[in-house]
């Protein structure tokens, strides 16, 4: 982000159950992805950062099959970082 702070007005935020070994396309299985701050991705610190480049916009990305109940506890997560 900070390569390219100026062309960041928003992100999708979307979390990797542990263990799961990327491969750099994007293109995981979806049932792979867990609520905000329970995987491999350091959400808390990607959020810290967007925020410091003054990025507007952050969306949660969950497409797995547990979204519904899934969001709102990432909802919850991202609320605790802002204290």
């Amino acid at each position: 982000m900070k390569k390219y702070e100026s062309k960041f007005t928003l992100l999708h935020l979307k979390d990797m159950e542990k263990g799961v070994k990327g491969n750099n396309t994007g293109q995981e299985d979806d049932e792979t992805n867990v609520v905000l701050g329970q995987g491999q991705v350091d959400i808390a610190g990607i959020v810290a950062e967007a925020k410091e480049l003054g990025i507007e916009y952050m969306f949660i990305e969950d497409e797995s099959s547990s979204v519904v109940e899934q969001v709102p506890q990432s909802l919850e997560y991202l609320k605790s970082l802002e204290k």
